[in-house]
């Protein structure tokens, strides 16, 4: 850690040479392992400049994104959800994916879902779930962390007004409240209802049996939803 952090994300700075680097990191949970193998630690690499930081949720966007990371003259740090390891799915080989461009995932006009890596499958599910009661969500695969990706954010939230954000890292200190205090920054004008975050339970990530208890599901975005279409 302090080797990336003090070392190679100030390389360039310190000698004005480029440091092409790309670290792969598994992470995240929904694999039933121990504790210490199902932790997020994005918000601490994402929070070190010099450092681009991506997670993908789809093969295809892993690997495009993969071959953008590899031929980036910045380091980058490449997070890869243990949970979508075992995905199979045809891929374009020859698509191009850019690092700092978020996707739509799927269209919507009630509230616009935030989510990343692990939980972009989570936020889809919850979509359909919510379209049986006649509720649209609109889920944004940011696939960047840094640099993020406003612009396709505010975009939605012009539709939509409303923002959850989606992390399996634990609330407090995590990646969301960086979103959300981007989103009040450059967006607070656009809101009618408070921001939303869904993420792990303030505590160390539990063992097995109690994972999905301590990770975000379809019903917690749900609640979300409501809390949020109540306002106005």
């Amino acid at each position: 850690f302090d080797q990336i952090v003090s070392h190679v994300a100030k390389y360039r700075n310190r000698t004005g040479v480029s440091m092409p680097i790309t670290i792969r990191v598994p992470f995240g949970g929904h694999i039933g392992a121990v504790e210490h193998h199902s932790e997020s630690p994005e918000a601490y690499f994402a929070h070190t400049a010099g450092l681009k930081v991506v997670a993908p949720a789809t093969p295809g966007d892993a690997y495009a994104l993969l071959q953008s990371a590899i031929a980036d003259p910045d380091p980058v740090i490449f997070f890869e959800p243990k949970a979508r390891y075992y995905l199979k799915e045809e891929i374009d080989t020859a698509r191009e994916v850019p690092i700092g461009r978020a996707r739509v995932a799927r269209e919507g006009s009630g509230v616009t879902v935030i989510a990343y890596g692990p939980t972009v499958s989570i936020a889809l599910d919850a979509a359909k779930a919510a379209e049986k009661e006649n509720i649209s969500l609109e889920v944004i695969d940011l696939r960047t962390l840094s640099p993020l990706d406003m612009p396709t954010i505010l975009e939605s939230l012009r539709k939509t007004h409303r923002a959850i954000v989606v992390h399996e890292a634990p609330v407090f200190g995590g990646f969301g409240a960086e979103i959300v205090a981007r989103i009040a920054d450059d967006g607070f004008d656009l809101l009618e209802a408070p921001l939303e975050r869904i993420g792990g339970m303030d505590a160390p990530y539990p063992p097995a049996r109690y994972e999905k208890l301590y990770l975000p599901d379809v019903d917690r975005i749900l609640e979300a939803a409501d809390v949020a279409l109540a306002y106005g």
